[in-house]
């Protein structure tokens, strides 16, 4: 991709080889999000046939991802690394899987507020952003727990309180009483 916006940018405007070289790096972006859109697919369909009740954080993605531009007057600060930011969340497809898995375990999604679930200890519940010693290191103030921050934040989003909470169903919706038919298709075992 550097390769061909290197040469693009040495094309004249209005050249044959600037509609050929726009065209290759046309051709890059839709494999790129056609790559993606094949790994949410993949990714959503295996976690909905594995996992019973499936919890997300509620992230605002389009909040995340807003300019820091500014204005004339207010020019905003680190432009340039906001837009690289953004650029990564996007090509993350975060709001693409979210929304694959919520078709595909239909009651069964449940979106976690993201408030604190980085810097509340796993082991005691305690609140304090002096534990996140760094990107990839909790130590608890209070209790002294250690781990990677990443572990610790998950488990507090698995045991996390929705922000809305879906009709109370069995988790893969239903009474109970019948086979649910709002889930995923499952191979049988046969018993030997």
């Amino acid at each position: 991709m550097r390769r061909l916006e290197r040469r693009l940018a040495r094309a004249r405007r209005g050249s044959q080889r600037r509609r050929r070289v726009r065209l290759a790096i046309a051709r890059l972006r839709a494999r790129e999000a056609d790559r993606r859109k094949d790994w949410a697919e993949k990714t959503s369909t295996g976690i909905a046939c594995r996992f019973d009740l499936i919890r997300v954080e509620d992230l605002k993605i389009k909040n995340m991802t807003r300019s820091a531009k500014g204005t004339a007057g207010n020019p905003g600060r680190n432009v340039r690394q906001k837009a690289g930011l953004n650029r990564q969340i996007m090509r993350s497809g975060w709001g693409l899987l979210v929304r694959r898995l919520e078709d595909k375990a239909p009651g069964r999604v449940e979106k976690i507020n993201p408030a604190f679930t980085s810097q509340r200890c796993s082991a005691c519940g305690h609140v304090d952003g002096k534990s996140r010693e760094s990107q990839a290191v909790f130590r608890c103030a209070a209790c002294g727990f250690a781990g990677n921050a990443d572990v610790n934040a998950a488990i507090n989003i698995a045991a996390g309180h929705p922000t809305h909470l879906p009709i109370p169903l069995h988790a893969r919706g239903g009474n109970g009483a019948a086979r649910p038919v709002n889930r995923e298709p499952q191979l049988l075992l046969q018993s030997a």
